[in-house]
């Protein structure tokens, strides 16, 4: 059953950029530290950023560090991830969840309401 809805994927050439959203129709995301994450076919799941529920504080994985920007709009209840001088090495399905115990994890078993992903594609 998935709760959070991921959209923004798609194809774009190396150096491009992509804005991903994740949102929600019954769940108020603002209540949650909101991770991304990001899956390549036969590895675990990876945290790219999260974002804090108290301070809009993010964190950021050490690949994407520079390129990648996390933010809130809770008007709109959306949290978005701005990605920017894309690499072939960022293809993957990306994915929202909410942090449980809201400290920002690392671990994708403290995420829950995952959403189906959205798939990105960087052709070199």
């Amino acid at each position: 059953q998935y709760r959070f809805v991921e959209s923004g994927g798609g194809l774009v050439p190396a150096g491009g950029s992509l804005r991903l959203s994740c949102t929600a129709s019954d769940i108020s995301l603002d209540e949650y530290d909101i991770g991304w994450f990001r899956r390549v076919p036969g590895k675990e799941r990876e945290r790219v950023s999260c974002i804090s529920r108290s301070d809009g504080t993010a964190t950021y994985g050490d690949s994407v560090k520079g390129r990648f920007t996390t933010s809130r709009d809770n008007v709109k209840n959306t949290v978005y991830l701005q990605m920017d001088n894309l690499k072939p090495e960022d293809t993957a399905v990306y994915y929202c969840g909410a942090d449980f115990w809201a400290v920002c994890s690392v671990e994708e078993s403290a995420y829950v309401y995952w959403g189906q992903g959205t798939q990105v594609t960087v052709s070199s």
